[in-house]
């Protein structure tokens, strides 16, 4: 799947990890979004085995304290990025891998369905 190489070679961790990164990311865009997210599924191939790939029980609640600095804002954002910091942990990534998976992501989603597309994910994601 190009989106796992994407990942495993920008960001140097493994499969599994890009699976389950990509899936807790995708997994909170598809919460936010509804029925829109079907536009983002359209353009990842394999949706259904990355939101399968994520850890359970990866959302909100653990492990806050280091993630509000890595994406530059304070617990108020829980709920936001900030909150994918326990599945991250859960994959042996630390919280500072979130904001380092989104570009890779976004640039992904971008190629493949274009600006319209990537925004709607990139708003879902703030």
């Amino acid at each position: 799947m190009e989106l796992m190489s994407m990942l495993t070679q920008t960001l140097g961790v493994n499969e599994s990890q890009a699976k389950g990164g990509a899936g807790l990311l995708f997994g909170l865009a598809k919460e936010k979004l509804g029925g829109d997210f079907g536009q983002v599924e359209a353009v990842v191939p394999g949706m259904g085995d990355l939101l399968s790939a994520a850890p359970a029980g990866g959302g909100l609640g653990s492990a806050l304290g280091g993630l509000s600095q890595a994406v530059g804002g304070g617990a108020g954002q829980l709920g936001g990025l900030a909150s994918l910091a326990g599945g991250f942990s859960k994959l042996g990534l630390d919280a500072g891998m979130v904001g380092k998976f989104l570009p890779v992501i976004l640039s992904f989603v971008q190629s493949k369905g274009g600006d319209s597309v990537k925004n709607l994910l990139a708003g879902a994601l703030k």
